[in-house]
């Protein structure tokens, strides 16, 4: 279960940091009411997932899982530009996540 809640933290980390660029300083409600949303789920699923998950482990793969799909709709908007190697090093992410889980 430890793991499913990491997973899902890592998305609503993804969702967050995305609301918080979208809520240009915090000067627009929605976004911010999102990020703070967000925020506080993540964060709660992430300290439950450290009471079974090593605090290395854990972090890392909340911040790879939100990491990855931050970048990856920053590039598909065109808010960010997309380049063989920004893939190649958002790859070597998704291998290390999976890798902590394996071992």
């Amino acid at each position: 279960m430890a793991w499913v809640v990491l997973v899902l933290s890592g998305i609503l980390e993804a969702v967050w940091a995305t609301a918080l660029g979208r809520s240009d300083g915090f000067s627009r409600l929605g976004p911010t009411v999102v990020f703070g949303a967000a925020l506080l789920v993540s964060m709660a699923g992430l300290a439950y997932a450290m009471r079974e998950l090593p605090v290395g482990t854990a972090y890392a793969v909340w911040v790879g899982i939100g990491a990855a799909p931050t970048v990856l709709y920053a590039m598909a908007t065109g808010t960010e530009a997309v380049s063989v190697l920004k893939v190649v090093c958002l790859l070597m992410i998704v291998v290390g996540v999976v890798g902590l889980k394996l071992v």
